[in-house]
């Protein structure tokens, strides 16, 4: 095996470790996805080191380590799908170096082509909202005034996320629209509990993924990994209670 073959190995790794992190997969899947494909060219001593942030990676004693720095992360379930089922192809033999990382390339440079359309996003949130809100045991009326909190939430979610890209002030601000939404549904007398409408319009906002995937880490002995998930659904989780009090504060 050439040295370019392995320099392209490394990189088709490292391609598809950062496109499923970049999109929401566990670590340990990240990890078990290299060192498998690594293993399928006969590498079989790679070692891969995941975190939230960025991937090291190295595939025998003597071949230099890289690193991958993964600065935006978000969740798109549909892109680890089929970097998984790339991975599959390569590992089972049906594909080749160059075909898999053209396969890769477009996925990764796709833009919104897998991702869900906005208002595609809106809608499931709205609509999430409702639900959310009459399982928390709130009264029908309640489901419509959740419905618009909740999808004008998410649409300032998102239109803040892109406009200032921390997330946390974009949750913050989110959760006080929120808040303030159904403060001013009440005052009109739309809608029977407040509380059950801010509980069910703030839900597309818990990060629930986040969440069960630092579980799992820590459970599993990947404690840099399920520490910094913790620590980053805390902020999160930080950020909702926040600006629903602050709501509560001015109303």
């Amino acid at each position: 095996m050439t040295r370019n073959h392995n320099v392209e190995m490394i990189e088709l790794c490292l391609l598809i470790g950062r496109i499923m992190l970049q999109n929401g997969a566990e670590t340990y899947r990240v990890e078990d996805t290299m060192t498998r494909i690594a293993a399928s060219y006969g590498k079989e001593d790679a070692q891969s080191f995941v975190t939230p942030t960025g991937i090291f990676f190295s595939v025998s004693k003597i071949e230099p380590s890289k690193l991958v720095r993964v600065s935006d992360r978000s969740t798109n379930l549909n892109k680890v799908t089929l970097a998984n089922d790339i991975s599959r192809n390569i590992t089972g033999g049906r594909l080749t170096l160059a075909e898999a990382r053209e396969q890769l390339t477009e996925i990764d440079t796709a833009g919104s082509k897998y991702d869900y359309k906005m208002r595609t996003q809106i809608a499931a949130a709205s609509l999430a909202s409702g639900c959310f809100s009459i399982m928390f045991q709130g009264n029908w009326y309640d489901f419509l005034p959740a419905c618009i909190s909740g999808g004008i939430g998410f649409i300032v979610l998102l239109l803040l996320h892109r406009l200032f890209e921390i997330k946390f002030f974009a949750e913050f601000l989110a959760s006080l629209c929120i808040g303030t939404l159904a403060f001013t549904f009440m005052s009109f007398g739309v809608g029977h509990e407040t509380d059950k409408i801010i509980i069910g319009s703030v839900m597309p906002l818990v990060p629930g993924l986040l969440i069960t995937n630092a579980v799992r880490d820590l459970m599993a002995g990947h404690l840099v990994s399920g520490l910094s998930k913790g620590a980053e659904a805390f902020l999160t989780a930080f950020a909702i209670g926040g600006g629903v009090a602050i709501a509560f504060s001015i109303f």
